[in-house]
């Protein structure tokens, strides 16, 4: 009898414990923003987070049982990490069958020169322009990111809250300065609770950002923002849902106005 190794057992976890609430979950995302075709070479961003690891287990099984053709690779583009940090991750993706190929890049010290105390925004910037390049260089056409249904709702707060507009997290969006190049999220309809659900049962250890200054503060406001939808669900468990739903269910009769990339339309000008 053949000894089932750690790959093995994650992959049967992924295939059958984890089966409805994640793999059919990314299966129905797939399908319904329609974000795979024929054809396509697809890069996985791969940061060393929970998110990332699962989506690249996610993504083989899919090549395997899915019955498209397409083409996988799998990148960590490295913004400084410490040795130490890497080297984990590198071993955690070969032990798992993952074959990652790692980029150095000098994105942290770039953004820590030129932003100071507060890098955050220009280095996610960066870190992203970094990920469409890298994936253009190697003959990708679509760049997929471990964004989840958690980060879709939460975004969605946070910009009605803070920046007063409503704006959600898209499903895949074209880049505007890559030419043929495509962001999709295939997690989107996959709860966070699954992901750490499914990394505790398979005993994996994620890499944190790796960033100084995520070492000592995090993302205040979005850090509000989950504590406030968590304790929503104890009082309604659909909110998180109807969060999400509110985005594709905006009934324009009852809104003051919107804007585009042409010009900011209000309806009470046409009342």
């Amino acid at each position: 009898m053949r000894e089932f190794t750690e790959k093995d057992v994650i992959e049967r976890s992924l295939m059958k414990t984890f089966k409805g609430p994640i793999y059919s979950k990314f299966i129905e995302a797939l399908d319904q923003y329609a974000m795979i075709s024929a054809g396509d070479k697809i890069a996985v961003a791969m940061s060393g987070g929970k998110d990332s690891l699962l989506l690249a287990k996610l993504f083989q099984e899919f090549k395997r049982h899915g019955g498209i053709p397409f083409d996988l690779v799998f990148m960590t583009m490295d913004p400084g990490y410490e040795t130490e940090k890497i080297e984990r991750h590198v071993s955690t993706c070969k032990r798992i069958g993952i074959d990652v190929e790692v980029v150095k890049t000098t994105i942290f010290q770039i953004t820590e020169d030129l932003a100071g105390d507060d890098p955050c925004f220009l280095c996610a910037r960066m870190r992203r322009g970094a990920l469409y390049k890298l994936a253009q260089e190697r003959g990708c056409n679509k760049l997929a990111l471990g964004h989840h249904f958690d980060d879709v709702i939460e975004t969605t707060l946070l910009n009605i809250f803070y920046a007063g507009c409503f704006k959600t997290m898209m499903p895949k969006v074209r880049s505007a300065n890559y030419a043929e190049m495509e962001l999709i999220r295939p997690m989107y309809l996959v709860k966070e609770k699954d992901i750490i659900r499914f990394m505790n049962y398979n005993k994996l250890e994620a890499m944190d950002c790796g960033c100084r200054f995520v070492a000592r503060r995090t993302d205040a406001k979005r850090a509000e923002i989950k504590k406030l939808i968590e304790s929503l669900r104890k009082i309604y468990k659909n909110i998180d849902i109807n969060i999400f739903r509110s985005a594709e269910n905006v009934n324009l009769e009852s809104v003051l106005g919107y804007y585009d990339d042409e010009r900011r339309h209000r309806f009470l000008d046409d009342y």
